[in-house]
Order: structure tokens, then C-alpha cells, then sequence
């Protein structure tokens, strides 16, 4: 999937757009997920969506993440 300028997605995001917008596979950003690295996330039911403005704020602010697997 082509990473599309922030102006052109959509307020909220599915996992392959923000995998995508970040540049990694989705397994890690379901690690990031799983470790609260990531803001902006919505659970509807099993499904997980993003709020474009937060993430692209977290972005903006120098968000990372992190590979530290917890103990």
C-alpha cells in the first residue's frame, strides 16, 4: 500500500494505513500496541482503528517505537 500524504487520510485509520504511515509490518505495531507505545487507539470489538490527529501528533512530536521486549 503507497503511504498517502496525512492530508489525504481519512480521521480514522485502520492497522495497514498506520502500519503503512509508520513503516513497519503490522506484528510490530501490534507489539507497540500491546506495550501502550502507540496513542490514539480505538477498540471496536476485535477491531482496532487509530485516530489520524493523535498518531500524526505523536509522529510530529519524535514518536518511537521502542524494539525492548518486557521481561
Amino acid at each position: 500500500m503507497p503511504t498517502q500524504a496525512p492530508a489525504d487520510l481519512p480521521p480514522i485509520l485502520k492497522t495497514s494505513e498506520v502500519a503503512a504511515l509508520l513503516r513497519v509490518n503490522r506484528k510490530t505495531l501490534y507489539e507497540a500496541i500491546k506495550h501502550e507505545q502507540i496513542p490514539g487507539v480505538i477498540r471496536v470489538g476485535r477491531c482496532l482503528r487509530f485516530q489520524r490527529d493523535v498518531v500524526l501528533g505523536w509522529l510530529g512530536q519524535g514518536g518511537v517505537i521502542s524494539g525492548r521486549k518486557d521481561p
